[in-house]
Parts: C-alpha cells; sequence; structure tokens
C-alpha cells in the first residue's frame, strides 16, 4: 500500500499513519494504543508450545500462577479449546477485544496456530487478531497471516549487528537445520527485516519488541530504533530483560535506565511505554488479569 493511500491520526498524542480500514486496530487495541488499556482488554491463546529459537534470556519450563512473563502459560490448548474459551470469556467479559497468539513458543512454527487463527475467522470475524513472532518464518509467512485476518502484528527485535545478534541466541533452527553464532545471527537479522518489510508493505499494523540487556545490547537500542523507523515501523517497546537461563546472572536494568533509552529512542520512533510483558495465556486488560478463572 503506498503511503498516499494512508491517512495521519492523533495516537496518544501523536501523528501516525493509517489505513483508514484499520484505525479500530489500532484504537482497541491495549498494546498499540496506550489510551486502549483501560477500556479494552486482550486475550491470549497458548496454542503454540515449540521455538526454533533459543534465545538466552528465556526458558519455558516452569509456570506459577503468580509469575507474569513471555512463555509461561498454565495450559496449552488444542485449537478447538483455544476457541471454546475465545467464547467463554467474551461472553464474561464483553470488554476483550484482541486475540493474539504469543506461544509460550514460536507462533509460525506451529501448525496450530494457522488452525487456530482459520477457526478464529470463521466464529470470530468481529474481534481484532494479533499475533507475536520471533521472525524467522515471517517473511513465508506473512501473506498467510493476513489471509487468515491477522491484523496487528509483533516482531521481537533486540539486535540489528549479528555480532550483537550472536550473544543473544544459543541457536536457530532453520528448516530443519541447527545454526549458531554469527551464521544463526546473521539468517535470524536477515528474514526479520525481510519479514517487516513485508508486514508493512501488505499494511499490517506493526510493532517491534526490543529486550533492554544490560551488557550486551544497552548500547545498541538505538540503532535498533533507527532501522526500525527506516522500514516504516511507527512503534518499539523496549523491555527489560528478566534474568534467566543463559542471562540469569545479568543485572536488569532500573526502571530509570529504561526509561532513558525509551526517551532517547523516542526522537527515532513512537514508544510503547506501558507494556506489562504479559504471559501466552494472559486474559483481561493490562495489569488485570483473569485467566486464572478458566485454568484448573
Amino acid at each position: 500500500m503506498t503511503s498516499e493511500e494512508y491517512r495521519v491520526a492523533k495516537i496518544d498524542g501523536r501523528d501516525v499513519p493509517w489505513d483508514p480500514s484499520q484505525l479500530r486496530q489500532i484504537q482497541e487495541h491495549p498494546c498499540f494504543n496506550a489510551g486502549a488499556c483501560h477500556a479494552f482488554g486482550r486475550m491470549h491463546l497458548a496454542v503454540a508450545p515449540k521455538c526454533n529459537i533459543q534465545c538466552n534470556y528465556c526458558i519455558r519450563e516452569f509456570d506459577c500462577v503468580n509469575e507474569s512473563r513471555p512463555g509461561v502459560t498454565s495450559q496449552v490448548l488444542s485449537p478447538e479449546e483455544a476457541v471454546e474459551r475465545v467464547r467463554d470469556v467474551i461472553r464474561d467479559f464483553p470488554y476483550i477485544k484482541v486475540i493474539g497468539i504469543a506461544g509460550p513458543g514460536e507462533p509460525l512454527f506451529n501448525e496450530e496456530t494457522f488452525e487456530t487463527l482459520q477457526l478464529l475467522k470463521e466464529d470470530f470475524p468481529h474481534l481484532i487478531k494479533c499475533l507475536s513472532t520471533n521472525g524467522l518464518l515471517l517473511p513465508e509467512k506473512v501473506e498467510l497471516l493476513k489471509d487468515l485476518g491477522v491484523s496487528n502484528i509483533t516482531v521481537t527485535m533486540s539486535a540489528v549487528d549479528p555480532g550483537i545478534g550472536e550473544k543473544i541466541y544459543s541457536f536457530v533452527n532453520y528448516h530443519g537445520k541447527k545454526y549458531t553464532g554469527r551464521e544463526g545471527a546473521e539468517i535470524m537479522l536477515k528474514n526479520q527485516l525481510e519479514g517487516l518489510a513485508k508486514s508493512v508493505e501488505l499494511g499490517l499494523i506493526t510493532k517491534v519488541n526490543t529486550v533492554l540487556i544490560p551488557t550486551i545490547n544497552d548500547h545498541h537500542i538505538l540503532d535498533v530504533a533507527k532501522k526500525i523507523r527506516g522500514l516504516g515501523i511507527y512503534l518499539q517497546n523496549i523491555m527489560p530483560l528478566i534474568p534467566q537461563y543463559k542471562f540469569a546472572d545479568i543485572v536488569p536494568p532500573t526502571p530509570s535506565e529504561k526509561r532513558a533509552i525509551q526517551d532517547e529512542c523516542s526522537e527515532i520512533t513512537k514508544q510503547m511505554r506501558h507494556c506489562r510483558q504479559c504471559r501466552a495465556d494472559a486474559i483481561g486488560r493490562l495489569g488485570e488479569d483473569v485467566q486464572e478463572k478458566y485454568y484448573k
């Protein structure tokens, strides 16, 4: 879609280009619009357990009901179970407007993701469909996502330099072959950039999540912001490291340190400052989760 086909809207006090047919996908999405947080909610469907990369800050082997972080779920659902769960939730909480798939693994690496999206398209065409991905398979799957009704995509991209990326990824499993080191990071970056560009070209509302990892990429976040802005991405979410796995001994950034980097990057692209680093099965308004009601 050409730039001439977009208009400009005030979102969170800032001029943002938008496709008139997709304004609702911004206005009612609590992640893409801070003003939506108190009025609308989201529901994450944990239908995608497998992952095709290993990040050095990620572990998905345990769950605590009081823990809120990406990769955590109390139960992995089948596509059919997920759709029934949606039916129950929107009956109980009609303010839920967004249905997202964010794991607990990599959604695009699980066929159940696409089966679920097809069922959602048939049964709940009015709900906003959202998906989070590491981007490795995005170039080959993004057109299918659009066909299945996905309007909002988030890609986690924490480096635009393979020399930094190789410190973040233990391995990248691409089409059945495992890559490590710089080679894996180069494949990852190439596909992320290509996928983001295609997502923007297709008119999908696209956000980038960037994990802020002290001593690893804290000096590099501005470069990420500049790169994604050049691709047409208007929103970046800088998330503080939750120390785990190989990065368990890294001291996470303080709120003031994160804020300083957000302020610097805000000169380049709009910053999402209200993220709660949600679970893969989160339900409700941001910060007001109700998923315990649905898990035994």
